[in-house]
């Protein structure tokens, strides 16, 4: 059995609403296309399972999973079930539109790229708690990673599939998916695509989620510039504590020699305090990181269980 040239993951949860319509756009844009539909219900309360069921055709699997795991583990299983060329990602709030799979399927396949991005060209959500805070963050990912992309939050995106299957995909790193893919080698560019507004049910995003994006920031910065070398952070870190804490230790013992009082000083106890704090909240979160991988990865493990499986008819 020839493998299909696109395999499209589509992560849904609670969108019992959206399935229908879903479904039959994305067939209708796939359909000049040798192709295979995976959804990942990720725990829904509602009836998607059963409306998936419903409308779901013989190119189509559906993942179900026995909780809520989250979009990244969800994206995971997808991608870890697709067997073909290249993978395509989108969500399944029908704010993505299918119809510009075939075009970015077409440039990745015409001009030897790895990675197609979707930027959200007029993107329909609200200003204040979606926009800007996407903008930011946008910033500071492109900046501090140095991976070029204007939208990292659009889930629409082509991938070829090794490169898609090797990302190691954990956690809530699913907005930091083009750096694990630079960080594979991968060739990338982005391409406008377009954007509805949510129709049903309501948005999983909030402003809740931007301390979880600048904890996952940090961390995708350790595994870019560290990962192999964190000696280089750790012991420049190391040092640096140790070199201050000589020369106040020394202008201390200076100002005792001389007659002055140095006992006490409760604001400098207390910044040493909150200084090597923060920096072993940071380690301790980093190595915990890297026991969770090594866990999984040295036992061939996967970070989701299915309950089963429905293949369309």
């Amino acid at each position: 059995m020839t493998k299909p040239l696109i395999s499209v993951v589509i992560t849904v949860f609670n969108e019992e609403e959206n399935i229908k319509p879903l479904l039959a756009s994305t067939y209708s844009a796939l359909k000049d296309l040798d192709y295979e539909v995976i959804l990942v219900e990720d725990g829904a309360t509602d009836e998607t399972v059963a409306e998936v069921k419903k409308y779901a055709n013989n190119r189509t699997k559906l993942i179900i999973f026995n909780k809520n795991y989250g979009q990244t583990t969800a994206l995971s299983a997808g991608i870890d079930m697709a067997s073909a060329e290249y993978i395509a990602t989108m969500d399944g709030d029908l704010q993505n539109d299918p119809t510009d799979i075939p075009m970015m399927l077409e440039k990745a396949i015409s001009e030897n790229w790895d990675v197609v991005a979707g930027r959200r060209a007029n993107r329909q959500d609200g200003f204040v708690l979606r926009k800007f805070p996407s903008k930011i963050a946008n910033w500071v990912i492109r900046n501090t990673t140095k991976v070029y992309l204007n939208d990292y939050g659009c889930s629409l995106r082509v991938y070829r599939a090794d490169i898609a299957q090797n990302m190691g995909l954990y956690g809530e790193l699913h907005r930091f998916i083009p750096v694990l893919a630079k960080q594979e080698g991968a060739t990338m560019t982005e391409v406008d695509v377009k954007h509805h507004p949510r129709i049903h049910g309501t948005s999983k995003y909030g402003l809740s989620r931007t301390f979880k994006v600048m904890a996952d920031l940090i961390l995708m910065l350790f595994f870019q510039k560290y990962f192999q070398r964190p000696i280089h952070i750790f012991g420049t870190l190391g040092m640096l504590s140790f070199f201050v804490g000589i020369v106040i230790n020394i202008y201390l013992l200076v100002e005792k020699i001389l007659g002055g009082d140095i006992w006490g000083r409760p604001i400098l106890l207390l910044g040493f305090i909150f200084l090597l704090a923060g920096i072993q909240l940071i380690t301790t979160g980093i190595v915990a990181e890297i026991i969770v991988r090594t866990y999984f990865e040295s036992q061939n493990k996967t970070t989701y269980k299915i309950k089963s499986v429905f293949q369309g008819e």
